[in-house]
């Protein structure tokens, strides 16, 4: 593991210095922070960590090693994590080591940063743009960022959908927009008894009424939601004619189709330990969340309801629209890792296509 010092900069003009115990290099993003206290491998195969420079607000990350298991995805997404201690030891996810795992697929990861300090700048000032680099001084290192583009306005979605396929051998067909789809959520929903086609952001309403599906998913991913044009157009054109579902950037596309709008939240929810009230019976479910936007619920379409809300910000975590069979959560129920009180939306989703 290398010691080579380093340093991260963000946009307003704080410098702060760790060790290199990943790939060497120069990363640019926006600078947001997980406080997840497992889940390191997950969430940097999370493709909704695509642009975006992840901060581990737990002390200690990589103590169980890695391996095929975790994995959300191919690769990982982050360009670089930052972290107050790593580990590099096999253990029960896997014989490869947390630093040996970053290095090989080229992420730029830092240790010994002060991540209490980083974490608290962010929370008062709010995500912003940031940097970090084995290569270059702070000050060559801030310029750059300054030079990099905000997440505000940018589509990402063509960047991280995987290709057309197949899973699952029985149930309803679903049409499952790939955004940047967690592996798993599709194992979610094939476990639900769904058979699934994914389709990249791009396709179009008349693409997806040819499949003939009997629901469409929409997908998590990457960007600021109201940049996703395409696949908010489809959803329009689709809402009342197929049933739809939606996670995370999925719920906010759906918003967005039926005349909501969405804000860029300060920091972003981030962690496994977000508790949301459940509209109709008042239960309380601890959920894991990643997204920097919310949807704006100031002024309802007709027929639209709030189904969840937050309970650390008051913020619409849930919708439904039951004249248009479409629903939608701005969590994550399969929580992989993390807390298990929303899996039974998978189920739940596959049961109203039955009725």
């Amino acid at each position: 593991m290398g010691l080579t010092p380093a340093w991260i900069v963000t946009e307003d003009g704080l410098a702060l210095e760790g060790r290199s115990v990943g790939a060497p290099g120069t990363a640019l993003g926006e600078m947001v922070f997980t406080t997840g206290m497992t889940g390191y491998q997950e969430a940097v195969t999370d493709p909704s960590y695509h642009g975006q420079i992840l901060t581990f607000a737990a002390p200690m990350i990589g103590n169980y090693g890695t391996g095929p298991r975790t994995l959300e995805s191919d690769r990982p997404w982050p360009p670089a994590v930052l972290m107050a201690r790593a580990g590099n030891m096999a253990g029960a996810a896997g014989s490869v080591g947390w630093c040996d795992w970053l290095t090989t697929h080229g992420v730029v990861a830092l240790a010994e940063v002060d991540t209490r300090r980083l974490v608290r700048h962010l929370r008062d000032r709010g995500a912003m743009r940031g940097g970090v680099s084995t290569e270059i001084a702070p000050e060559e290192l801030q310029a750059r960022v300054l030079e990099h583009p905000p997440l505000d306005g940018r589509d990402l979605t063509p960047e991280v959908a995987g290709p057309e396929r197949r899973l699952g051998t029985h149930g309803p067909r679903v049409v499952a927009i790939d955004c940047g789809i967690k592996r798993s959520i599709t194992d979610g929903l094939v476990q639900a008894g769904c058979q699934l086609e994914l389709v990249p952001s791009g396709v179009s309403a008349q693409q997806i009424r040819e499949l003939g599906p009997d629901a469409v998913f929409l997908s998590n991913g990457p960007g600021d939601p109201a940049a996703v044009t395409p696949v908010i157009a489809t959803v329009r054109d689709i809402l009342g004619e197929i049933p739809v579902f939606g996670i995370c950037l999925g719920h906010q596309m759906l918003a967005h189709a039926v005349g909501l709008r969405t804000e860029k939240l300060p920091f972003g929810h981030r962690g496994a330990n977000h508790p949301v009230r459940r509209a109709v019976d008042d239960r309380v479910e601890v959920t894991v969340q990643n997204h920097g936007y919310a949807v704006v619920a100031d002024k309802l379409p007709a027929g639209v309801e709030i189904t969840h809300t937050s309970l650390f910000d008051g913020s619409v975590e849930g919708m439904a629209i039951p004249d248009l069979r479409a629903f939608s959560v701005q969590y994550h129920p399969e929580a992989s890792p993390g807390p298990h009180d929303a899996r039974y939306l998978f189920a739940r989703f596959v049961e109203t296509l039955a009725k």
